[in-house]
């Protein structure tokens, strides 16, 4: 069975088995801190939603305009995430990042304005977030081969730990010193960022022969013509060109329009149907520990090799959709126990294929392209997640509850299933190699062996040089 996992693992990343723990363990327990430090931050920010609306005596729909201006730009800014990861290390964008992340929440202490909000605790933390969650997502993947899914799922099992611990200190602090105090303690601890992004080693540059013939063609070409293709080079603009990824893409983004409305209506829906608050923020919380759960038995249930990364993908996109769907069913004769069995199932399959969403990555595009895959993915999924919610509530005020809702919801889910059957070999037992790099023009033997020398040259100083 291990030689069959192994066979199976050199299918799905291309290659032979590389890297797979050692320093990656520490990158685990990096991004386990900053992705609860960025998603769980933006989970835990309905707790000044009240005290927002009361002390700017604003609508409710414009104070919500703040968390949706941050999702967005954190997924909007990813690409230049990867990017300046890309031209330059992960290291400093992630630290730069965490400062940013602090720095907005930290002036959003001194807000006298709803566009003071939208400007540092929408956009600039949205931007900090941005910088850090795909250069650390990218150095994790990077560091394993056969226990990608199971490390991705303990790393993202702090986003419900953390929402579990942050919501009641949140509270605490706003009781304490008011929303400005607390905005202001919460800034300082995203600066626990910077820490944790230390801890990415700079990755030794080695070109291959293709990067030495873009560097003479580069010194040949315009200013601005070479400055154009390093942008494309950096952000990966080619995936754009091959219907795997465009594929996988499309998928993922139907998979975002439904995957966030439980989250956001299910405590409305059990109060419609006649159960009080607490019993209806007790599901949500029941379905939060069981995402828990599900991220990480998902993850090293995956990394067993038994199955393809994007058949489980599939089966646990599927079954979270016909959650989706059962949930107002749940209710119909008024049972609060087939309610919270609903929602504990949805949590634990939720959670599963979050992980898995990330793995597949590497096996579409290859690992020394997941970076800018991983950036690209996120800005167009943005639109649909932005989309998901006001089509809920907007099916919601047409029809007087949320049973539409939810069946459109899951719907979306069953969508993204039936997309990604359309894969290229998805039917197949073993993962196809990631399509090859674009093949390089020949160039002279003679400028091909003077750029061979100069970068081997290069490779031979210590990291700090190359920097």
């Amino acid at each position: 069975m291990a030689s069959v996992g192994a066979g199976a693992e050199r299918h799905r990343g291309g290659q032979a088995p590389g890297p797979d723990g050692g320093w990656g363990w520490v990158l685990v327990g990096a991004l386990f801190v900053s992705t609860g430090l960025v998603f769980g931050l933006m989970r835990g920010m309905g707790i000044f939603f009240v005290e927002l609306v009361q002390y700017f005596e604003e609508s409710a729909q414009a104070i919500s305009w703040i968390s949706s201006i941050g999702l967005a730009a954190q997924q909007f800014f990813s690409p230049l995430g990867a990017a300046l990861s890309n031209a330059y290390d992960a290291r400093p964008v992630v630290m730069a990042g965490g400062c940013l992340a602090g720095l907005g929440l930290v002036l959003a202490s001194r807000a006298t304005c709803l566009l003071h909000l939208y400007l540092t605790m929408g956009l600039l933390s949205g931007l900090g977030w941005g910088l850090v969650f795909t250069p650390m997502v990218a150095s994790v993947l990077a560091s394993f081969t056969q226990r990608r899914s199971l490390a991705l799922g303990l790393a993202f099992s702090s986003i419900g730990l953390v929402s579990f611990a942050f919501n009641p200190l949140f509270q605490f602090l706003v009781e304490t010193y008011t929303w400005r105090g607390a905005l202001l303690i919460i800034g300082g601890l995203s600066l626990n960022i910077v820490p944790c992004a230390a801890l990415i080693r700079p990755r030794r540059r080695r070109r291959r022969p293709d990067d030495l013939v873009k560097v003479d063609s580069e010194s040949k070409s315009s200013c601005g013509g070479g400055a154009f293709e390093r942008a494309a080079s950096y952000l990966e603009l080619s995936l754009l060109c091959e219907r795997p990824y465009l594929t996988y893409t499309l998928a993922i983004s139907l998979l975002n329009v439904g995957y966030f409305v439980p989250y956001v209506h299910l405590v409305a829906h059990g109060r419609h149907v006649g159960f009080s608050e607490y019993l209806a923020a007790f599901v949500l919380s029941a379905a939060g520990a069981t995402d828990i759960v599900g991220r990480v038995a998902s993850g090293w249930f995956s990394d067993l090799g038994h199955f393809r990364l994007i058949h489980l993908l599939s089966v646990w996109t599927a079954l979270a959709g016909v959650f989706i769907m059962l949930l107002p069913v749940s209710t119909l004769w008024g049972s609060y126990a087939a309610l919270v069995a609903v929602g504990l199932c949805y949590g634990f399959c939720s959670g599963a294929l979050t992980s898995l969403a990330f793995t597949v990555v590497p096996t579409v595009v290859g690992v020394e392209r997941v970076m800018g895959a991983l950036g690209l993915l996120q800005l167009i999924e943005s639109c649909a997640g932005l989309l998901g919610s006001p089509l809920s509530g907007l099916l919601r005020d047409i029809t007087g509850d949320y049973t539409v809702s939810f069946v459109v919801s899951g719907s979306f889910l069953i969508l993204s299933t039936l997309t990604m059957a359309t894969l290229p070999h998805y039917f197949s037992r073993t993962d196809p190699p990631p399509r090859p790099l674009a093949a390089a023009p020949t160039v002279p033997a003679a400028e091909t062996q003077h750029l061979g020398s100069e970068t081997e040259k290069m490779n031979e100083l210590p990291d700090g040089a190359n920097h």
